[in-house]
């Protein structure tokens, strides 16, 4: 089961991803491609074309998950930026995705990151 306690970063994949790689594909692709560390502590995100189905690669301190989830009904809204071969988000951004929504809500309130006491 998916624990994103343990997950410092979520990169999505950007354009659509050959889901018939499995974790030493998506691993060569990760480090090759994305020039990003697949032992790392982060979460990688694949979309097919369709962006009917999606994969997820992790490193679990002796081996790799490899998460597939396939709707049966809809489509992931994948982001497109022609510019990167990745992005990072966030995790409540993940869960958006994972929700079926986009991760650029327009209206939700942004994190706090500084607290003021009066």
């Amino acid at each position: 089961m998916l624990n994103q306690s343990r997950i410092d970063q979520v990169y999505l994949a950007l354009g659509a991803t050959d889901l018939r790689k499995s974790i030493d594909g998506l691993a060569v692709l990760v480090q090759e491609s994305f020039k990003l560390n697949p032992f790392s502590r982060s979460l990688f995100v694949f979309c097919n074309r369709k962006k009917d189905k999606i994969k997820i690669l992790e490193w679990d301190i002796n081996g790799f998950w490899l998460y597939y989830k396939r709707l049966e009904k809809g489509t992931f809204k994948w982001p497109n930026d022609s510019n990167s071969k990745t992005i990072l988000i966030s995790d409540r951004e993940f869960r958006w995705l994972l929700d079926g929504l986009s991760i650029e809500q327009k209206d939700v309130l942004k994190e706090v990151n500084e607290r003021i006491i009066i």
